[in-house]
Parts: structure tokens; C-alpha cells; sequence
């Protein structure tokens, strides 16, 4: 899989065994970075033309296909049932009926000759879903002695049970933001959040952004990469602060809106995985705002556990069981999502 935050392709070789629970053995794992060409793409997909995506979508697949194949040769696996992909988002507008991902195409099963699990999110956006988040599945079933289960990725979203209930949601953007900007300072991202600690806060803008019109919606909701640039970059830009100001100020920003979601259970444990996890200063920032218990895991888990989890949504369509929860994209059922192709 691919996400927003545009860290590289990962990819986790994985068992997954049912014996009244499920449980998972990781056993080879692997971030592939993005060339300069391949980032350059993706960073814009939401500006080209439908007939251009399509270009792009036969390229992307032949290029994950290379990629998938290296990782099995480097690994020397053979015992593969199924390569499940998520591709990476291209479109993402759940309220136009509208979610695309590239590196889905049927192209991927017959290049790897192998069954191929894919285009979860599809089906769901069909049935009148957001088409994400699509982890909770695994969070409930994979993840269950946490009370909740956090991404910090290119966006944060959360995953709780609320009335016996599997709920979850994007919360806010993250590294699509720091990263934008830290990337002006010639930095992939900020170390530990050293950048932003030295900054300061812009308490017009911070109050700003925590009255956007989003944060203010019920769930199940989600976010793109099109809301960011539309709205999100140019609040902040009309601001005209130094970049560890607004890095400060934004840190500041995702650590009140997280708290404003997970403040309402009490020492509850809140596992944190995805990239921002290894944002020293956003945990502390967000460890001062909440009286939870933030739990940080295993490298393995805070880099892989979407990809694991995208691996098992696959296992759960191979079984045609329930893969997606009306409760977390708002569909009109419960239902097995994706595609399989085989060579």
C-alpha cells in the first residue's frame, strides 16, 4: 500500500490463523521510497484528467508489480495465497460517489501471476460510503484490548467502539501538512518534531483552523488530499508565518483535535501507530492535552500495521466475509469489499 503522506510503498509478508480469534505472525516487511518522477505524480494526481489518471493508473501498476516481485525475490518467498493491494488514492470524493485508486487494475494478478486482492474501497463509496477508513475491521478484530486505535499517517483517524459499536473516522491532516511544509526547508520530514519546537504558536490561526467547518460534521466522515489544498494550505498560507511557526501552530492544531476525540472515555489506552508516531514532540503535545494512556508499539506495528491490516481485509474477501462496517463508512450495509483478480 501507498498512503497520502508519500513515504514509499510498504509492503508486509504476513500469516494471519482463525482459532476463535484471529491473530497474525509479521514475518517480512519493506518501505520502498518513491523516486523523484513517481513523487512528482503523485503529489498532483488530483489535477490530471480522467483519461491521463488511466495512463498513469496502467503505469503505477506496472510499476508496483516490479516492486512486489523485488520484495519477493529479496525475501525468497514462495508460499503466497494472495497479494492484496491498496494501491494509492488518486481521487478520493465520497460525496460525488467518486473514490479511485490506482495499482488495482487486473494488469497486477497477470504481470505477478499471482491471485490479487484489491480496489477495497470501491464498493463501499457505491453503497453510499465514505470508502474509508477501511482499518477498523482489523483495529476490532486484530487490536481489540485497546480502547482506541490511532493512525497518525497522512491524516489521523481513530477507531473506538461506542455502543458496542465500531466507529471510526479521519480526525484531521498530519504529515500531508508538516511534510508539505517542512519539504520548503529541504527536510523529507521533521525530526521528532525538532523543527516545530522551536516555533511559535499563532493563536489567530490555530483558532482559525480549529473552526473549519469539518471538525464540526458527524461521523463516519473522511479526508482527502483535494480538501488540504483547497482549504487547509491556503488559510495557512494567507498568514505569511516562518515555517517553524506554522509547524508549531499545526502541531498545536492536531494535538487539540485528537484530544477533542479521545477525551471522552477516561484512562482509556490509545494505540498509535503510522509515521507520526515517531513525532516526539506531537506525542508529548498530545499526551499534555489528554489524562489517556498513549501507547506507542513495535516499529513493525507503527510503520505496517495499515499494510497488515490491508492484507487481512483481503483474507476476510477471499472467505467472503465482512470487511466493511456500515458503522465506520456510513453504507447502507455491512458488506466484503474488493476485487480479485486472478492470473
Amino acid at each position: 500500500m501507498s498512503g497520502t503522506s508519500l513515504d514509499g510503498i510498504d509492503l508486509v509478508y504476513v500469516t494471519f490463523k482463525f482459532n476463535e480469534t484471529w491473530s497474525f505472525q509479521i514475518i517480512n516487511i519493506d518501505t520502498i521510497p518513491y523516486e523523484d518522477s513517481w513523487l512528482e505524480i503523485l503529489k498532483d494526481l488530483v489535477l490530471f484528467s480522467e483519461s491521463k489518471l488511466k495512463v498513469i493508473d496502467e503505469d503505477y501498476t506496472r510499476y508496483l508489480a516490479i516492486k512486489i516481485q523485488d520484495f519477493i525475490v529479496k525475501y525468497d518467498i514462495h508460499d503466497i495465497d494472495a497479494i492484496c493491494s491498496h494501491g494509492h488514492t488518486a481521487l478520493h470524493q465520497p460525496e460525488k460517489k467518486l473514490t479511485y485508486q490506482i495499482g488495482n487494475l487486473p494488469l497486477l494478478a497477470s504481470l505477478l501471476q499471482k491471485t490479487v486482492v484489491c480496489d477495497f474501497r470501491v464498493q463501499d463509496v457505491k453503497l453510499g460510503g465514505q470508502g474509508a477508513p477501511l482499518v477498523p475491521i482489523g483495529d476490532a478484530l486484530l487490536f481489540s484490548e485497546y480502547e482506541f486505535c490511532m493512525n497518525l499517517g497522512g491524516f489521523a483517524n481513530v477507531s473506538t467502539l461506542i455502543d458496542n459499536e465500531v466507529i471510526a473516522y479521519d480526525i484531521c491532516p498530519v504529515n500531508i501538512v508538516l511534510n508539505y511544509y517542512v519539504a520548503k526547508l529541504g527536510y523529507n520530514f521533521d525530526d521528532g518534531g525538532k523543527i516545530a519546537l522551536t516555533g511559535t504558536i499563532n493563536y489567530e490561526l490555530l483558532e482559525r483552523l480549529n473552526n473549519l467547518d469539518f471538525y464540526k460534521m458527524p461521523y463516519p466522515k473522511s479526508l482527502g488530499l483535494e480538501w488540504v489544498k483547497l482549504v487547509v494550505i491556503p488559510l495557512i498560507d494567507s498568514f505569511k508565518l516562518e515555517i517553524k511557526d506554522i509547524l508549531r501552530t499545526f502541531v498545536e492544531h492536531i494535538a487539540f483535535q485528537i484530544s477533542e476525540e479521545i477525551n471522552n472515555k477516561n484512562n482509556a489506552s490509545v494505540l498509535v501507530t503510522g509515521g507520526g508516531a515517531y513525532n516526539v514532540f506531537l506525542i508529548d503535545r498530545i499526551k499534555t492535552h489528554t489524562n489517556n494512556h498513549i501507547l506507542i508499539p513495535s516499529k513493525n506495528i507503527i510503520e505496517f500495521k495499515e499494510a497488515l491490516i490491508f492484507g487481512f481485509l483481503g483474507v476476510l474477501k477471499l472467505r467472503e466475509e465482512i470487511n466493511c462496517l456500515k458503522s465506520v463508512t456510513g453504507a447502507s450495509h455491512n458488506h466484503s469489499s474488493g476485487n480479485i483478480f486472478r492470473p
